[in-house]
């Protein structure tokens, strides 16, 4: 049976306190941005979307992928 590791983001000194919800935004936001700079048969912007993955709740993801599909996302893209 192959061994899993689990990971997670790295720490961000930029988000130093315990609530990761303005981090889990971020890294959402760095994803779409990297996708959008690099196309999205780059393979480069793989490690945002673990972060954002890793700290965002899908309801959060689901709801923000619907705002963008819909033009109304409330962050600079």
């Amino acid at each position: 049976m192959a061994e899993i590791e689990l990971k997670t983001a790295p720490a961000d000194f930029r988000f130093p306190t315990t609530n990761q919800t303005r981090h889990c935004f971020t890294r959402y936001i760095e994803f779409h941005r990297c996708l959008t700079a690099k196309g999205e048969e780059s393979g480069e912007c793989e490690r945002f979307a673990k972060y954002y993955r890793a700290l965002c709740p899908g309801e959060w993801v689901e709801r923000w992928n619907e705002q963008r599909e819909n033009g109304t996302f409330p962050g600079p893209l």
